[in-house]
C-alpha cells in the first residue's frame, strides 16, 4: 500500500495541495464547510507544528490521510493522539483507512493511541471496536471538554498577570 510519511516542508505542501475533499463532506454533522487542508497547511506554515499527515496517494490524488501528534498521560506516559483518519468514501472498503490506522501505530515509542469518534459516526465506532479500540465514555467514563472561542479568551484573560 503506497502510504508515503513527507519529510519535509515540500512534501507535505504537496500532500496538503492535492487533497481535496469528497463532495459529501460539507453539511455533515461536526465538519466544516472549509476544506480541512487549509487549517492544516497555515497551522504548518505559521506555527511549525509536530503534526503528521500521512497520505494514502492514488494515482497522485490524495485520498485519505492520518494526521496524530504526541501527547503525554500523567499516568502512561508518551501517548499518540489520531486528531483526522478520513478516507474519501469512493475510496472506503479498500484497506486504506485500516493501512493509515496501522501506519499511525507503528510509529510506536509511546504508550497508547488516542481519538474521537462524534456519537453518530457508528461506522467509525465500529471500525476502531473491530481494531480493538476501547470505548472510554462507556468503559472509563471520560468526557471530552473543549474551551474556545470567546470562552478560551475569557479563560485566558483571567490568567495571573
Amino acid at each position: 500500500m503506497p502510504i508515503s510519511n513527507p519529510t519535509n516542508h515540500n512534501d507535505y505542501t504537496s500532500a496538503t495541495s492535492q487533497t481535496r475533499c469528497s463532495s459529501s463532506i460539507p453539511g455533515i454533522r461536526g465538519v466544516t464547510k472549509r476544506c480541512f487542508t487549509t487549517n492544516l497547511k497555515l497551522s504548518y506554515l505559521l506555527f511549525k507544528t509536530q503534526d503528521q499527515i500521512f497520505p494514502y496517494l492514488c494515482r497522485f490524488t490524495t485520498v485519505g490521510y492520518a494526521l496524530y501528534f504526541y501527547t503525554y498521560s500523567t499516568w502512561k506516559g508518551r501517548s499518540l493522539y489520531l486528531e483526522d483518519l478520513y478516507v474519501m468514501p469512493e475510496f472506503r472498503g479498500n484497506g486504506i483507512g485500516s493501512g493509515l490506522l496501522s501506519k499511525v501505530a507503528e510509529v510506536r515509542m509511546c504508550v497508547r493511541l488516542q481519538l474521537s469518534v462524534l456519537n453518530w459516526n457508528t461506522p467509525a465506532r465500529d471500525f476502531y471496536a473491530t481494531k480493538g479500540a476501547q470505548d472510554l465514555t462507556v468503559n472509563e467514563g471520560w468526557h471530552s471538554v473543549r474551551f474556545d472561542g470567546q470562552n478560551l479568551d475569557n479563560l485566558a484573560n483571567e490568567a495571573p498577570k
